[in-house]
Parts: structure tokens; sequence; C-alpha cells
């Protein structure tokens, strides 16, 4: 098309009227045909020129980016695009890239819709060539809800896959009670066979002691059955893209005066560079207490050994390894045996006294619907690590060279 024009313009002088105006129609159709591809697009398009001011879009990219006014109100603004971006992400992944002068860059971002549903987007930023010179941006806005979605979806089957095990130990636990129940019941029955016997029944007492230990029995199995269904319930999570390391330092501002009223000392680390992870904010910040309670309470287990030389120490670190974002939460608390650190994530196993055996086990199911993964290194007398690992969301980076604009 280009060496076309090139080629009418050299000619213009000797065309005549109807020639012109022939050629001018032809020109008008091919540019509606180019407009029309570009609405038919399934991703979300902007051009914009290299003050970031809006040069072309196509209609979908309004249902992807929460506009305050629409764009054909901002086709001859002089102010930049993300002034009218009402999310405050993406509006400032926009100006950073033209206060920084970056030309592809790819990043993925979760809104809310005005519906309270969230989506996710994948925002990606090209250079738009003109004959060799940079003229402005092409941004390509693509949602990839349903993809996430999927992922989830998947996890969770493989979550379901674990009940089996985790029924396998509720019939198990159910099992003892419901024995222990059978024997009274029996005593019971047989006392009261043997009284009418003998025309007389036993002392109220004897019949109390029996129902009482039936009672207790009852209360526990209604204990027991409340936590599996705590266990086996499927995490409800709303996946967002958070920055961790800011959660993770506002826990670490709540948990510690507690710490520091025993005498524990907190040593932090972030190199999380603020990268983002599709997480909960509620239960990821539910599984940092339940870890960092855990090592407070094996601490104080040294504490109270009144041992020579302890002062107790924990730790917590971010950073990125391996395109993941990785977490260690350490301790010198009393640590565990080899025994315990092979079933800590199993459902009703504790070494708590009031313990029920699923703070673990749900803090792992809540890592795994979060494509994640929590490894345990501990020892006796030494102290525990806990190592938590996330995926960072992937950016495929697109470049548009020279050649495809010259096309």
């Amino acid at each position: 098309m280009r060496e076309y024009v090139k080629r009418i313009n050299q000619k213009a002088s000797k065309l005549s009227n109807e020639q012109l105006l022939s050629i001018i129609n032809e020109l008008y159709s091919e540019n509606e045909s180019l407009y029309s591809l570009i609405d038919s697009l399934s991703n979300g398009l902007l051009i914009v020129d290299n003050n970031f001011c809006l040069l072309r879009n196509n209609l979908i990219v309004e249902s992807r980016i929460p506009f305050s006014v629409h764009l054909d109100e901002i086709k001859d603004s002089n102010n930049p695009l993300w002034e009218y971006i009402e999310d405050e992400e993406i509006a400032g992944f926009f100006k950073n890239c033209m206060e920084k002068e970056i030309t592809n860059s790819t990043e993925e971002f979760s809104t809310v819709t005005s519906g309270g549903s969230v989506r996710f987007l994948n925002i990606s930023i090209s250079p738009l060539m003109q004959e060799g010179n940079l003229c402005g941006k092409i941004i390509l806005v693509n949602d990839i809800t349903h993809k996430k979605n999927q992922d989830v979806r998947l996890h969770r089957m493989e979550n379901l896959a674990n009940l089996t095990n985790l029924a396998a130990g509720m019939a198990h636990e159910i099992k003892n009670p419901l024995g222990a129940m059978s024997i009274h019941i029996q005593l019971i029955q047989k006392a009261l066979v043997k009284a009418r016997e003998n025309d007389s029944l036993p002392e109220k007492k004897f019949l109390e002691n029996h129902l009482d230990v039936v009672n207790e029995e009852i209360e526990h199995l209604n204990k027991l059955v409340m936590d599996f269904l705590l266990a086996v319930r499927p995490v409800n999570a709303n996946l967002e893209l958070k920055i961790p390391d800011t959660i993770i330092k506002n826990v670490i501002e709540f948990i510690r005066p507690e710490f520091l009223n025993c005498g524990i000392q907190i040593e932090t680390k972030f190199e999380g560079n603020s990268k983002k992870i599709m997480l909960d904010e509620k239960l990821f910040r539910d599984v940092i207490i339940n870890l960092t309670q855990n090592s407070l309470a094996a601490i104080k287990t040294r504490i109270s050994e009144n041992q020579k030389n302890y002062s107790g120490l924990f730790e917590i670190q971010t950073f990125i390894n391996d395109n993941k974002y990785i977490i260690v939460l350490s301790d010198n608390g009393c640590g565990m045996n080899e025994n315990t650190v092979s079933k800590i994530f199993e459902p009703y196993f504790t070494t708590k006294a009031n313990g029920t055996g699923l703070g673990m086990t749900m803090a792992y199911k809540i890592v795994k619907e979060f494509s994640g993964e929590i490894l345990v290194d501990s020892k006796e007398n030494k102290g525990s690590k806990f190592t938590l690992s996330f995926p960072i969301p992937q950016k495929d980076t697109k470049l548009l060279n020279d050649e495809t604009c010259k096309e």
C-alpha cells in the first residue's frame, strides 16, 4: 500500500480528475477495511504517539480497561492517555513507560469490573515505527481471565485427589470413639438386664458415669466432623495480582510487639522487588501468621527450658530466584525430629496439647491454591526453616519491528 501511494503521488499531476477521484475512493475503501480489521481484533488495541496521546483504538479496548470517558472524546486531546484511566496501576504503568522511554514491556494486571468480578489483563507495549523512526507505541490488551481460571480449576482438581487420604484418616479417627461408646452402652444394657432379673435397678451414679463417657465421646465426634468439614471444604480464594512483600511487611508489624514482649528478635530482608503474584490477600496473610505463630511457640519452648546463652531469633526474607517469588521463614526454636517433619502437613497430626492438627494442612492447601510449593527443614534444638515459592506471571514481550510496520 505504501509503495502504491508513492507511485500515485509521482503521477498525480498527469491524472485526470476522474482518475484521482477513483483512486481516492479506492484508498478510502482500503482505509475502511483496515479500520474494520482493527475493530475485529479479539484483543484491545491502543495506538499512541510518543507522548502517549491517543491516535487510534478499537472498540473492545474500552471493555478491557476502565476509562473515565469514551475514547472518541479524547482523540484530539493533548493530554496523555493515563489521565483518563481509572485503574491506578495500569495508569502508572503507562506513565512509567513514557517517562523512562520504555518501548518494549509486558505486565499483567487484575481489575475489578463494575459488577464486582475480577478480570486479569496482559498489557504489552511495542514500538510503532515509520520509515525507521519511532513515532509512537502500539498497546495490546489481552483478557487472560479464562486462562487464569482454568489454571485455578486444575489445581483444585489436584487438591481433590488428596481427599481420599483425608477421608481415610477421618474414618480412623471416628472409629476409636465409636468403639468406646459401644463398650459403655453395652455395659449399661447388661446392668439393666441384670437389674431387671433381680427386680432392682443399679444406683443412679453407675448409669451417670457411663453416660457421661458416652456424651464426651459424642462431643469428640462432633468436633472431629466439624474439623473434617473445615479441612475438606474447597479454599474459596479470590485470586488477584498482589505485591506479597507489602502484605508480609504489614504482618510483621502486626506480630512484632508479641515477639518483642517475649524477648525475641525479628530480622527481615525484603528483595522481592515489588513483584506481583496470584494470591488471595486474606488467605496469604493467614498462612504467614500461622507460620510466624508456630515459630513463636517453638522459640518460647526453648526459652522455658532456661538454656544458657540462648536468645530467640525469628528471620524472614524474600527474594526472586528462577522466575519464582521465594519466602523463607526461619527460627532458632526447639525444632522438630524427622518423624514430625514427615507428617507436619498431614491432617490431624499435631504436637500441641490443644492443637487440631489442621493448621498446617490448611496452610499447605492455600499455598497449593496459589500454585505454590512449601518445604520445611528442621533439626531438634536447632530450629526450623519454611520455604515458600510461588510462580511469577510470565511476560511474553512482543516486538513489532520496522519491517512489520512497512507491510
